[in-house]
């Protein structure tokens, strides 16, 4: 515990709102987490992702889990929202969705804009990884969180409207060609 201490004093501070640069890159996190986690917590760390794993499989943190279910159910909701819309078979088979999931997807998928539907997406991603925040700040979980934050912050700096929008475009073509 007294390694979490030490790694979570060495990471800067940073608003996902802002339109700074992300202060540091997930490739300096991580290499700051391996000098103070163990391999069992770096095992952990390995799997933290914004795209979690479709197979349900504990990762050994709670937190992680919760934050894998939830990207999930959003990830389920908004397929289902898509194939209605193309008047196509889905199903998410056993897998249970969570509601503020379906709420998301809806909302977003009634936007007209792709960028504003991820924007509200990642909005939606980042009240998730908020309200999961441990309170004790230098905890594993805490440090989990900052990695799931940093990665989000990092895609949204990403974000360009025009070069989004042509890439929105070729996609939706070759998919209305593949019918």
């Amino acid at each position: 515990m007294s390694n979490q201490y030490y790694l979570v004093s060495q990471l800067p501070g940073f608003s996902v709102g802002d339109d700074k640069a992300v202060p540091i890159t997930y490739e300096y996190y991580y290499d700051l987490c391996s000098r103070f986690l163990s391999k069992k917590e770096m095992k952990i760390l390995d799997g933290l992702s914004l795209e979690p794993p479709l197979e349900d499989s504990k990762t050994g943190s709670n937190f992680v889990d919760n934050w894998n279910y939830k990207e999930k159910s959003l990830r389920l909701a908004l397929a289902q929202i898509r194939a209605l819309r193309m008047k196509k078979k889905f199903s998410a088979g056993n897998e249970s969705i969570a509601p503020d999931a379906v709420q998301a997807a809806r909302t977003a998928s009634g936007m007209d804009s792709p960028l504003a539907a991820e924007q509200y997406l990642n909005q939606y991603r980042l009240s998730v990884i908020e309200s999961m925040r441990p309170t004790d700040g230098f905890s594993l979980d805490a440090v989990f969180s900052y990695g799931l934050k940093l990665r989000l912050a990092s895609r949204m700096k990403k974000f360009d409207e025009a070069r989004g929008l042509a890439s929105y475009k070729k996609i939706y073509n070759r998919i209305l060609e593949d019918q």
